[in-house]
């Protein structure tokens, strides 16, 4: 089991964050790639299966969470979300590359640059 794993959702690899676990999670993974989205948003909803799978292939090197926007307003302000889906990739808290949009190639290179 992944020790970012969310008890209440064990099949999924993928992490669930807001403003009160964002900071925490973040800064306790040493390589994590974040899915800023929403569930009105059509090109988010297009992702979503490659952020799965991308979660699926890369577990135990590379941690994915998803943030969903409306119920993480000060999260998407700090990280300066203006559209979405942006995938944020990030090492010890830091951000070290940005995807912006539905662009499934971009993300898996991203996160490949995070798993080496």
């Amino acid at each position: 089991m992944n020790k970012h794993q969310p008890t209440e959702d064990i099949m999924s690899q993928v992490l669930h964050l807001d403003d009160t676990n964002f900071a925490t999670t973040v800064n306790s993974s040493p390589a994590i790639l974040v899915d800023f989205w929403a569930g009105w948003c059509g090109p988010c909803r297009a992702l979503g299966p490659t952020i799965e799978a991308l979660s699926d292939e890369y577990a135990g090197r590379v941690a994915v969470a998803k943030v969903d926007v409306d119920k993480a307003p000060a999260t998407a302000s700090k990280w300066r979300i203006q559209s979405i889906p942006a995938i944020i990739a990030l090492r010890n808290g830091v951000e070290v590359g940005r995807v912006v949009g539905n662009a499934p190639a971009k993300v898996k290179e991203l996160i490949e640059s995070l798993a080496q």
